[in-house]
């Protein structure tokens, strides 16, 4: 475990920034506010980390109490890695940086890796206001990046978002294509204007569906 590097200023933000300034602190936990992840999960879904950086910043965060690390009964026999409330907590700091950072995103570079999962978060702020529920997201045609994903809009506590199909009937399911979901991720449209725009089909019984079709 590396000792912590300190800005040593007394400022709320310098602080912060002791914590989770480093390269793929906050990456690892975008990973996790899916939920419990195991180590060779997070390599994976964090291409260009190497092994001792991860483990590494791991360490770091478990210290700083941002994360916890238990084992997982039989026949799982695994270490899994999960957000403690305080890592928890970065949900609305992750949303703004999307946000801000949105304008920087453009078109995609061929060097650029990219999971279906990455866009949860942006797709979370962009369905603020909308209503809670679990919503199951679809790719319209081929695969986006990884296929379905889901997430929980309006969710205090648990995983945020999700890889694969909605774990319970979602609330709504949207079908979208790639570019739809790139372009509500920079901002250049809304949700409820793709709805409008038929370039996001819904679907469920849910008070999130009817909201989102009667935009």
């Amino acid at each position: 475990m590396s000792p912590r590097r300190s800005y040593d200023q007394y400022c709320s933000a310098a602080r912060a920034l002791d914590v989770v300034g480093d390269r793929w602190t906050l990456l690892i936990v975008r990973e996790l506010l899916a939920g419990p992840r195991r180590y060779t999960d997070l390599h994976a879904d964090l291409p260009g980390v190497s092994t001792d950086v991860l483990a590494s910043r791991l360490k770091d965060m478990e210290r700083d109490g941002l994360t916890t690390r238990r084992r997982l009964p039989p026949p799982g026999a695994a270490s899994v890695y999960e957000l403690k409330p305080r890592g928890r907590e970065l949900l609305p700091v992750l949303q703004a940086l999307g946000v801000w950072g949105a304008g920087e995103l453009g078109e995609r570079r061929p060097t650029d890796a990219v999971r279906a999962h990455w866009f949860a978060l942006p797709l979370l702020s962009a369905l603020k206001g909308a209503g809670e529920g679990l919503v199951e997201v679809r790719p319209a045609e081929g695969d986006f990046h990884g296929g379905v994903f889901h997430l929980c809009a309006g969710a205090q506590d648990g995983p945020v978002y999700g890889e694969g199909p909605a774990p319970a009937e979602p609330d709504a399911r949207l079908v979208l294509d790639a570019g739809t979901l790139a372009a509500v991720s920079r901002g250049e449209t809304s949700v409820a204007d793709a709805v409008r725009e038929g370039r996001i089909e819904v679907s469920g019984e849910g008070t999130l569906a009817k909201a989102l079709r009667e935009g």
